[in-house]
């Protein structure tokens, strides 16, 4: 932040001031963001004011104009106006300032909000002010606040749109600060927002340039509109008569406003900045855009809005939520799906995605899981276009490590079945002073070299001596898949009965309403000590017992599998258990899953399967039996390269294999470090103890 949006910042602080006392520290925001709202939109307007005044009386009073709002949008210049004699300046000729009457401030200052047209009002509402103002009139204040709003000048030639959202930001992390809330949710630090923009608009420079480009830009969690804003920078550096079109939505009502209100003050449409919970209410649905870029809240729970979600992920293809669900406690993938059912076709032109993430939806989620299976979905159908790894330490309410997902449906053809990771963790500069968890930044040099980067990532990749060829690779979309197959291995057991054996089935619930139980007890508790490395000469053993102690018939079958069960003891020299048909039968304890690397070829079978699955046609049934065979043999064969030189009696499971995706970033870019020598660590440490000594003798002397 500059030392002119500080100067800004501290001076609007300084009402704090004169709020102590009658307010909480986590009410200031309830005051003070409103009110600077209130002074920018009053400083916009200011030009006008008096214009729209007389024309409204012209077309109510002489031409009889009942509803004059198109008119006077017109006269004001913009998509909204005030149609109230008040205003915060002083000694403006045709306008009375809220000052005027101290004992009237409140009214004043009410008849000034009411005097806004309806697309402000509904912004001001959203801070429910008047009962601030109730508050600090009861408190003896609302004088001296208005007064200190007065003194500040916020018009546009002063202040420009960008500065007022450094200001807004500012004073938003301010206010989080002092109540405990996460800043985090509400923006993003600047220079963030720059390089992720410039990821996903300058390979589209070509696109952005063409005669009359109209782009439509969407962030489904646009805080205060930082985002929008840049990538409508960004878009005009590259061709400045382009025509943006920004949409947004957001769930905090104060930062919609703000928001809000930063369209209305460049000419916007701000309609398209929508109020509500993006998962549960698509204030956008059915629109779709050229670029959507977004920094959801990390690792939000989406509880509330479950059913909602739950109800559309039943949809399938018809919904948003169709590929998968991810885990109740982070909402992040939910966003992703929202973003992509809102691209373009690739026949329209297609689109662009950039979203930042933690970690977690890199890996999070075991195959065949909702996380899993939403990878699947994007990395099928070829949509990841490359990753980003950023430094720590860069948001000011985390210093977790994150990432930017850049996503598109219209790669260039030597991109297509690609994905690019890069890591920049290493491109960033130390703060002269913290922000919360924000302990570091990434300077102006870097974005631009990072930028490069990424355009010129497959090259790179390709070139093993150029001095950033360790910071790109490029993966084939299966890379990040793999089987997840089942290797069991033989049951084998010998049958023991001991006094925990006798203790086990006297417990086992098949036996609590047996009529011969205390005979079956008694029967086992005389085999105690025995031992039998055959079923058939346990249970012969037992049938004895069994007649010697008095029971008669033959024993339920859940009886019976209660007493195998716990007479039974795994044992390698033990007898092969098998089934009726002869079938091993696999050992649970015994039971193991290995990663089978997910190639091209078992890709596309996998395809084949599920396009031909159910179906009656006789051939497709045969291409569904051939997939699933070649895959079987797949399987088997890293079972015999990998498994069985090791576990000669093991097998797989078909029936048990899951597919998974995830992505280890970190794995790729590992680089080991080998340990120091033991003569460097144990000469370092005789010189500490050294000066460890000389320490304590300067102490005793």
């Amino acid at each position: 932040m500059s030392g002119k949006h500080q100067e800004l910042a501290g001076f609007i602080w300084s009402v704090a001031d004169l709020l102590r006392g009658d307010f909480k520290q986590s009410d200031y925001g309830k005051v003070i963001l409103p009110l600077t709202v209130l002074r920018r939109l009053d400083c916009v307007l200011e030009p006008t004011r008096v214009a729209v005044l007389e024309r409204r009386k012209k077309a109510v009073e002489e031409q009889g104009i009942k509803d004059p709002d198109r008119l006077l949008r017109k006269t004001a210049g913009y998509s909204f106006y005030n149609t109230s004699k008040f205003t915060f300046q002083r000694n403006v000729e045709g306008l009375t300032s809220l000052l005027a009457d101290p004992d009237q401030v409140g009214k004043n200052l009410r008849a000034f909000i009411g005097g806004f047209s309806a697309e402000a009002a509904e912004i001001l509402d959203k801070y429910d002010f008047d009962t601030q103002i109730a508050r600090m009139e009861a408190g003896g204040i609302l004088y001296k606040v208005v007064a200190k709003f007065a003194a500040i000048d916020l018009h546009p030639q002063t202040v420009s749109n960008q500065q007022m959202g450094y200001l807004f930001e500012e004073l938003i992390r301010r206010f989080s600060e002092m109540s405990n809330e996460t800043a985090g949710e509400h923006f993003t630090p600047r220079e963030v927002i720059k390089l992720m923009t410039n990821l996903l608009l300058d390979p589209d420079q070509d696109k952005i340039v063409q005669p009359g480009a109209t782009l439509r830009v969407l962030d489904p969690a646009c805080g205060t509109g930082g985002m929008l804003s840049a990538a409508e920078d960004v878009i005009r550096s590259y061709n400045e008569d382009a025509t943006v079109t920004a949409f947004g939505q957001e769930l905090n009502p104060e930062s919609y406003a703000i928001c809000k209100s930063d369209l209305l003050i460049k000419n916007q449409d701000a309609g398209n900045i929508a109020h509500g919970n993006s998962f549960s209410h698509d204030r956008h649905y059915g629109k779709r855009f050229d670029y959507l870029l977004a920094n959801p809240p990390f690792g939000v729970e989406w509880k509330k809005v479950r059913d909602d979600v739950e109800r559309e992920h039943e949809l399938g293809n018809a919904g948003r939520f169709g590929a998968g669900l991810p885990r109740i406690n982070d909402g992040s993938l939910l966003f992703l799906q929202h973003m992509i059912a809102h691209m373009k076709k690739p026949e329209d032109g297609g689109s662009r995605i950039a979203i930042v993430f933690n970690g977690s939806p890199l890996f999070t989620g075991a195959a065949e899981s909702g996380e899993s299976n939403i990878r699947r979905w994007i990395l099928e159908n070829d949509w990841l276009e490359g990753i980003v790894a950023l430094p720590d330490q860069l948001f000011y309410n985390t210093g977790i490590s994150t990432y930017f997902w850049i996503l598109s449906n219209r790669k260039a053809a030597k991109d297509r079945g690609k994905v690019t990771l890069l890591d920049a963790r290493e491109y960033w500069a130390k703060m002269r002073k913290s922000l919360g968890d924000k302990r570091k930044h990434i300077p102006e040099e870097h974005i631009g070299e990072l930028t490069r980067l990424y355009n010129e990532a497959s090259t790179i990749a390709a070139d093993e001596t150029h001095e950033l060829h360790d910071k790109v690779k490029i993966f084939d979309t299966t890379d990040f898949g793999y089987q997840r197959i089942t290797v069991e291995r033989p049951l084998k057991q010998r049958f023991e009965v001991t006094e925990d054996t006798v203790a086990e089935v006297e417990a086992a619930k098949p036996l609590a309403k047996f009529d011969d139980r205390e005979a079956l007890l008694a029967a086992l508790r005389g085999l105690v000590g025995q031992n039998w490395w055959k079923k058939v000469d346990f249970e012969s053993a037992f049938r004895a017992a069994l007649a010697e102690a008095g029971a008669t018939g033959k024993l339920p079958a859940p009886v019976n599998k209660a007493v195998v069960h716990a007479v039974a003891v795994a044992d390698a020299e033990g007898e092969l258990q098998t089934d009726k048909v002869g079938n091993a039968l696999p050992d649970p304890d015994l039971r193991d899953n290995e990663n089978v690397p997910l190639d091209q070829e078992s890709a596309d079978l996998f395809l084949i399967m599920r396009e031909n699955e159910g179906s009656d046609d006789s051939e497709r049934q045969r291409e569904y039996e051939r997939a699933r065979q070649r895959l079987n043999e797949i399987r088997d064969g890293y079972l015999a390269r990998e498994v069985l030189p090791h576990v000669p009696d093991a097998w797989v499971d078909h029936s048990k294999t899951k597919i998974g995706y995830e992505i280890p970033f970190t794995r790729h870019f590992y680089k080991y470090v080998p340990p120091r020598p033991l003569k460097e660590i144990d000469a370092e440490l005789k010189q500490l103890e050294s000066e460890i000594q000389s320490l304590l003798s300067e102490v005793t002397e």
